[in-house]
């Protein structure tokens, strides 16, 4: 069974400072169909791959300025979604571009250790944007 620490600051294992990214795509919008080699294959989009970096910049940032030691066990990631209108749209869609870029600006050692909980969504049109926070599940 799993303890999950609920203090905040860096000595209770939760970060009380947001993490505020972009939107990242939808599934349905981060790949195009391309070519490797003689294959037809689905890579990323070039929108895609932008997200990606600009993510990991500001995530990388957000881990230096909040002192957040790379995970190597379990951690729960809350999500807040602030969307730029009301058409429908699936947050879930977004969680492994997200999960993954995550790993890659070093949140975690391994996306298999992130636990997303998608918490709430709205609509903000002037700031759209999803924010999160990071628990440490001990």
């Amino acid at each position: 069974m799993c303890n999950i620490n609920y203090g905040f600051g860096k000595e209770g294992n939760v970060m009380s400072e947001r993490l505020v990214l972009t939107l990242p795509p939808s599934v349905n919008h981060m790949y195009i169909n391309g070519r490797i080699g003689h294959r037809l294959s689905r890579i990323l989009s070039k929108s895609a791959k932008m997200w990606i970096d600009d993510t990991v910049i500001r995530a990388s940032d957000w881990r230096k300025k909040n002192e957040w030691t790379t995970a190597h066990h379990k951690v729960v990631v809350r999500l807040w979604y602030y969307f730029p209108d009301y058409r429908r749209r699936d947050t879930h869609n977004t969680i492994k571009i997200l999960m993954d870029a995550l790993e890659d600006a070093q949140i975690y050692a391994d996306d298999r250790w992130a636990l997303p909980q998608i918490q709430d969504f709205e609509i903000d049109k002037s700031n759209p944007r999803v924010e999160m926070e990071f628990q440490i599940v001990e």
